[in-house]
């Protein structure tokens, strides 16, 4: 199915990059500066990299000097990509098989653009089933193994409210203590 519509058409050009060398503090005010969720990390116009927010809450939780870890560090290297003369319905498919929510748009390696699933469904509402595929399915496979886990051990849903253990709010499972959020209820489950 093509729609007609060109990834270059709907790609933002006014790219946000960085070098691999900058730290994840300055990274950080950037996103924050500029109100954006990734940065493009390149070495001479060359897509070397891509730094999202999921990096920097990982590096928040894993390091202990934010200013000594670099974009380099932490930042994406695997990437999908796409060129500019591609339609719209192939880059969808393309964020849906790889589970992400842009591409970079590159042309010999060299960054042009960034198109996002927002861009395409502001133009193509039509393709939000198709976007919305891969969402649905695993958030509906997470449900159905909270819920074999829970019956498996002979209890049920409790309710909602807030987790003893680590003060979370939302579903709490029964366990031989107490009730305890999913989080909690799993580590239970490991130990």
């Amino acid at each position: 199915m093509k729609i007609g519509v060109k990834v270059g058409d709907l790609m933002t050009r006014d790219l946000i990059s960085v070098d691999r060398n900058t730290s994840l503090v300055e990274c950080s005010r950037e996103m924050a500066g500029k109100n954006v969720g990734l940065l493009i990390v390149t070495d001479k116009k060359k897509l070397i990299g891509m730094l999202t927010e999921k990096e920097i809450i990982w590096a928040l939780t894993k390091k202990s000097d934010l200013a000594r870890v670099k974009a380099g560090d932490v930042m994406l290297r695997k990437l999908t990509t796409i060129k500019p003369s591609r339609d719209i319905y192939d880059a969808l498919l393309r964020m849906r098989n790889h589970n992400v929510r842009w591409l970079p748009i590159t042309i010999r390696k060299n960054v042009v653009g960034l198109i996002t699933i927002n861009d395409i469904l502001r133009v193509e509402p039509a393709l939000f089933e198709i976007a919305l595929g891969n969402m649905r399915v695993k958030e509906h496979e997470d449900k159905l193994r909270r819920k074999e886990i829970t019956l498996s051990k002979g209890e049920s849903w409790a309710s909602e409210g807030e987790c003893p253990e680590c003060g979370a709010f939302g579903l709490l499972y029964r366990t031989n203590k107490n009730h305890v959020c999913e989080s909690c209820f799993e580590e239970e489950d490991v130990e």
